[in-house]
């Protein structure tokens, strides 16, 4: 049967460790890591470089998503930490959050075994373009702020909270499309495209695109098309999404780290007016109608038809807060207890000179929050969660 939304296009399980301090001193003393080999290599070959990545990032207190060469390789990892395995994916845990919220959601899967049909939301319909089972876990390492190694050289303390995401995925790289999906499309009133981050093959990638260009066909004509970015294997890649899909994205939608990857040049988040020159300057370079950035102070929608959405950014941002505040265990209690409080003075005043300044954008603030245990794991897919939630209608 048809849904009113429906989520594509990757899955797969995660290992969610839990940040141990001692064990990653114990790794940076036992690998002989020091504090000049911290950052970011393009493809990970070695527990190693996976310890030196995770630390470059922490350093910085970014977040991010990189490719691991071997998936024993995060298998042997994850096991040295204690670990909950969830389900992960823009689509499965954006449609988890929805469910929460009364709604369900049509699903396109590539992954599929045990855990994913033991923890998949109730009340989804789904196609998967697997045939056969498989399992490719994620590796998901949360920090907070504050998060201290101290090793040989290194001397690290987390500026801010963030997450990183090291996977080895088969299914996610091929990226099959199942062609069925498209009966799932027929009555939509809007599509999540996500998931084509991890693609490694140019030749490949426009395949897929030529299947997802025939899929958007059966949208209906005024069904909007969100388009999630997501931390590119190849950044060309993106491009070519963006080109393929041209006008068809109403949304294309980033957090504040992929901004910054596709701006290069540093964007002061606190600033209106820098925001909004690195929008405008990226909205001539990619073909959607209207740019969604969502970061953990406010959520800003810039272009055409930017303040229709204003609701929608509304509730992406209060799904991403209270999953911030009480991880996976929220409930719809605490998802309305959040929508009552009030915002941040600096991110209201941000998102005031905002609205002021231009009539083609609408941004909303984040509210004021304090946890003890703050959760850094998909907040992302809340907040996408939470604007297909409102589209919903």
């Amino acid at each position: 049967m048809s849904q009113r939304i429906a989520l594509g296009f990757g899955n797969n399980v995660d290992y969610e460790i839990v940040w141990h301090a001692e064990t990653l001193n114990k790794l940076v003393a036992e690998h002989h890591i020091c504090d000049a080999e911290l950052g970011r290599s393009k493809d990970i070959n070695s527990e190693r470089e996976l310890v030196a990545s995770i630390l470059g990032y922490v350093k910085a207190g970014q977040g991010g998503e990189q490719f691991v060469s071997d998936s024993g390789l995060i298998e042997r990892f994850a096991n040295r930490f204690q670990k909950k395995i969830t389900l992960g994916g823009t689509p499965v845990r954006a449609a988890i959050a929805m469910s929460k919220l009364g709604h369900t959601a049509a699903l396109h899967l590539v992954s599929m075994n045990d855990d994913v049909r033991r923890l998949l939301p109730l009340g989804c319909p789904w196609l998967c373009s697997n045939p056969r089972d498989s399992h490719y876990p994620h590796l998901i390492v949360q920090y907070n702020r504050g998060a201290l190694i101290q090793a040989n050289d290194i001397r690290i303390m987390a500026p801010a909270a963030n997450r990183l995401i090291y996977h080895c995925n088969a299914d996610n790289v091929a990226m099959r499309l199942n062609r069925d999906f498209a009966d799932l499309l027929t009555n939509a009133r809007a599509l999540l495209v996500s998931g084509f981050n991890a693609m490694q093959s140019e030749e490949r990638l426009i395949a897929r695109l030529e299947t997802l260009c025939e899929l958007l066909e059966k949208l209906p004509a005024d069904a909007v098309v969100f388009c999630e970015d997501g931390g590119y294997y190849d950044a060309r890649f993106r491009r070519r999404l963006q080109a393929t899909l041209g006008s068809r994205i109403d949304v294309y939608s980033m957090n504040e780290d992929e901004l910054q990857e596709q701006v290069v040049a540093p964007i002061a988040l606190d600033d209106a007016r820098t925001v909004l020159a690195a929008l405008d300057w990226l909205h001539g370079r990619i073909p959607a109608k209207t740019l969604v950035v969502h970061t953990r102070c406010w959520a800003l929608a810039h272009g055409g038809g930017a303040q229709q959405y204003a609701a929608a950014l509304r509730a992406g941002v209060t799904l991403a807060t209270t999953r911030f505040c009480h991880g996976d265990g929220w409930k719809l209690a605490d998802y309305r207890a959040m929508q009552a409080r009030q915002p941040q003075p600096a991110t209201a005043r941000f998102a005031a000179a905002v609205n002021a300044h231009r009539s083609d954008s609408c941004c909303v603030p984040v509210v004021a929050v304090e946890p003890r245990n703050a959760t850094s794991i998909g907040l992302g897919d809340a907040f996408v969660g939470g604007f297909m939630t409102a589209l919903a209608g």
